[in-house]
């Protein structure tokens, strides 16, 4: 009955909406602290309101973060001119860009063809299997800015696919036959290629634009070229270690080769719109890597990869419309950058940044950073979306490690990554997490505890590793 209660409570829009503004107000009424503008304290009640909003959801996101633009206005907490200035942000409109390239992928199914032809020369074996899903997330990430549609819009189709044919499913009871494997595989496999590429995931390029106030420069190469090594580690020891804790029943599977086969027959040849897409995301590709010699902004490769897309009809006008989730991202995207922004200007974030730098000093910079980032990480217990927790927190964070003598360079890549890995925490924490454990093939308890138990090789893997790697190519 409390149970029940408690849920009602929780899911009726305008008692969540008096939770939002009750949090707000307390805020706004506090006293100032000292050395603080009025209107960075308010802009901070209005920033939080809006984060709590994100997380609680009484509206979409889009709306929340309009009605927090709309409030920042009409308090003049912000001039209108500040409060649409995330809109003109180059890095939103790379991850708008790269929403409609992802279009592609899925309007002329080549993102499917590409998983069944891995899966039809590497799915003899369920290790094989789960490897050859994942690497086709790993080839289409750096082209899908949106992690959720990628595992939920073309990987997870499949996985169903693979899990019907193999007569494993959560209402029979027979989950853990292969579905629960692959499925859990895939929720981790989507975190890490999240990581390895700046436009894989939608809060990396806020990171990235975040990190550019403080004057730290992270291109789409830099980001990779940082990533690449303990990504690929992760890559292969992640299932690994899943496969020996969390192991399938079935170890052999023969039939996903014929499945992948008979898909691949049905699909027919390589279509013309497959052919020119493959191309022109190749052609993406090698100006995003090639950015920093060629002075290319990755923002105008995006522009470009789109322009090809129309001119060559892979896409028409009425399919860069309908892209929903895009314009979606513009709006609430835009809002946030703005406000982290804004608190940065009026000199909130800098304030934060001395009074916790003020605490641990005394601390190398190494071990300020390790607390830096474990806080971050476990902190997203409390988050219900990546990019809300990139936007409440790396700011601040940040501008403490900094201010303490951290390499701005390693501090910005590092929380970024962070960004990504902290969703290997919960069933609610990412936007692909609510799409995979609601198929029902793992329980709640073994994703929380097998979701702690690979946080921690996260964590050893990125700053063990990764921090020799980092080290040699000179980041700091």
């Amino acid at each position: 009955m409390a149970e029940a209660l408690k849920k009602h409570i929780f899911s009726n829009i305008y008692i969540k909406f008096i939770i939002i503004f009750i949090v707000g107000v307390i805020i706004w009424l506090m006293p100032v602290p000292k050395n603080v503008e009025i209107n960075a304290w308010h802009m901070m009640a209005i920033f939080i309101s809006t984060i709590l909003a994100c997380i609680l959801k009484p509206l979409p996101i889009g709306a929340v973060s309009i009605i927090g633009l709309t409030i920042s206005v009409l308090t003049k907490t912000l001039d209108m001119k500040n409060a649409l200035s995330g809109f003109s942000e180059s890095s939103i409109w790379l991850i708008v860009m790269a929403f409609f390239i992802s279009r592609g992928f899925i309007k002329t199914g080549l993102g499917s063809r590409i998983a069944y032809q891995f899966v039809k020369r590497f799915g003899k074996s369920t290790l094989g299997l789960c490897y050859s899903i994942l690497f086709c997330d790993l080839v289409i990430a750096p082209a899908t800015p949106s992690n959720t549609a990628r595992a939920g819009g073309i990987i997870y189709p499949i996985i169903k696919s693979l899990c019907e044919a193999f007569g494993s499913r959560p209402e029979d009871k027979t989950e853990r036959k292969i579905g629960s494997f692959l499925i859990f595989s895939e929720f981790h496999g989507d975190i890490i290629t999240a990581a390895m590429f700046m436009t894989a995931m939608a809060g990396n390029p806020l990171a990235q634009t975040l990190a550019k106030t403080f004057n730290v420069n992270i291109t789409w190469f830099g980001w990779f070229l940082a990533a690449v090594v303990p990504g690929v580690i992760s890559f292969i020891a992640i299932p690994l270690i899943i496969y020996k804790i969390y192991p399938p029943e079935i170890k052999s599977t023969p039939n996903a080769v014929e499945l992948a086969d008979k898909s691949l027959k049905e699909m027919g040849p390589l279509k013309r719109e497959e052919k020119f897409m493959a191309i022109i995301f190749m052609v993406i590709l090698v100006l995003w890597i090639t950015g920093t010699l060629t002075h290319i902004d990755a923002t105008l490769t995006a522009l470009v990869g789109l322009s090809l897309l129309l001119i060559f009809r892979v896409l028409d006008w009425d399919d860069i419309k309908s892209e929903k989730g895009a314009w979606d991202t513009l709006i609430w995207f835009s809002v946030l950058v703005m406000m982290a922004d804004q608190l940065n200007n009026l000199g909130l974030i800098p304030w934060f940044g001395n009074l916790v730098g003020n605490n641990v000093q005394g601390f190398s910079w190494q071990v300020i950073l390790l607390i830096l980032l474990l806080v971050y990480f476990y902190s997203h217990y409390m988050f219900a979306s990546a990019t809300a927790h990139v936007s409440a927190m790396y700011s601040a964070f940040l501008g403490v490690a900094i201010a303490e003598g951290v390499p701005p360079m390693l501090a910005a890549l590092t929380l970024g990554f962070f960004g990504n890995l902290f969703a290997s925490t919960t069933h609610y924490g990412s936007g692909p997490a609510p799409i995979l454990f609601g198929s029902g093939y793992v329980d709640q308890n073994k994703w929380w505890s097998l979701n702690f138990v690979l946080g921690v090789v996260y964590i050893i893997i990125w700053l063990g590793i990764g921090s020799l790697w980092w080290k040699f190519i000179g980041i700091y």
